[in-house]
């Protein structure tokens, strides 16, 4: 009844690391608000984005959607916060990156199956998983890492959900960061993808209330977009005709992309977010919190792994050398979810104290 990507799209669906986005960070702890993104509705927009683009351009829309939910399977708890933190901790042991995390999320990590570790996705679905590679890390991974050494393309259902991830996360930013208080409309005006945005909105609905405008503003940007990104791509893709699959992975540049003036624009709007939410004082505040929150998780367990679950305890005594015993630690702390990692460092601390 399901082709080979739906099923993909299904097992990740059902899969634990998936259910556990919905407690997150995206931008804003998930305590903050009920209104905020978190990485579950982060991906769920990714998705829609992707899936509908996928059917303008024609692509395979199972494939999209499987790489738009899974994509962020490997996030830490507090965001970008928590990779740094691991990241910085697993320096000696190889390092810690969300995206290869996600990949290795459902190749090993999740146990649900009798037959096998993982989700047992398809090649092209976990292709689109692994955005970006360091080149020696790439090369232990054989045909999946070979782009990253030869400089070739993922698929275009691939190129495509990393576009729609980047619509999806500038968009629901501001939407997030006006809401917080910590950006303006008059900031965002002289945006030429918000400004041009706004002066439709309340000049076609004059006395509209601010939320509203503000969802009106948003959604005509994402749409512009969409739009640009499946034009472009289309005539891209018309102007190199690759026969197959592997003539689209020899290409040396994306054949999904933005238009140059549409491109600039996104950017704009992507270093304007990093200046004035991302760098916030109170968005930096909680990150420094959430920084010391992991490290401290981490070098607790590391100390005394008997606080560790026995499952995870079992892992560590099946470790054969201290870089594995030190994945096995940030394994455990990637897959948690924001309060658990507070619950978590608050008895650790409890019984520290007793």
């Amino acid at each position: 009844m399901r082709g080979q990507f739906q099923r993909d799209r299904d097992r990740i669906v059902h899969c634990a690391a998936f259910r556990r986005l919905e407690y997150k960070t995206q931008v804003f702890i998930n305590h903050e608000g009920d209104l905020y993104r978190t990485r579950l509705t982060h991906s769920l927009e990714v998705a829609q984005i992707a899936r509908t683009a996928a059917r303008a351009l024609a692509l395979n829309e199972d494939l999209t959607e499987a790489i738009a939910l899974a994509h962020d399977l490997g996030h830490t708890p507090f965001g970008h916060a928590g990779q740094d933190a691991l990241n910085q901790l697993m320096q000696p042991f190889g390092g810690f990156e969300h995206n290869l995390q996600s990949l290795r999320v459902v190749d090993a990590l999740e146990e649900k199956y009798a037959e096998f570790d993982g989700l047992n996705l398809c090649f092209e679905t976990r292709e689109g998983i692994l955005k970006h590679c360091r080149k020696d890390v790439a090369a232990g991974l054989g045909a999946l890492g070979e782009r990253f050494i030869s400089g070739g393309q993922p698929s275009l259902e691939a190129q495509l959900t990393n576009l729609a991830d980047e619509i999806a996360y500038n968009n629901h930013d501001i939407d997030d960061g006006l809401r917080a208080g910590l950006i303006f409309i008059e900031q965002l005006r002289p945006l030429p993808l918000f400004g041009e945005a706004y002066e439709t909105v309340t000049g076609r609905y004059p006395g509209l209330g601010e939320r509203r405008v503000v969802h009106e503003v948003i959604r005509r940007m994402i749409g512009r977009l969409v739009n640009d990104l499946v034009e472009t791509s289309r005539a891209r893709i018309a102007a190199a005709a690759p026969l197959d699959c592997d003539a689209v992975r020899a290409q040396r540049e994306p054949l999904i992309a933005f238009s140059p003036a549409i491109r600039v624009a996104n950017l704009a709007l992507k270093r304007f977010l990093h200046a004035h939410l991302y760098r916030h004082e109170r968005v930096r505040k909680l990150t420094d919190e959430a920084k010391r929150i992991v490290a401290e998780l981490f070098v607790a367990y590391r100390t005394a792994p008997e606080q560790l679950p026995a499952d995870t305890r079992d892992k560590l005594q099946r470790a054969v050398h201290e870089t594995a015993r030190a994945r096995v630690v940030a394994d455990y702390i990637a897959g948690m979810t924001d309060r658990y990692a507070y619950a978590e460092h608050a008895r650790i601390h409890a019984a520290a104290d007793v």
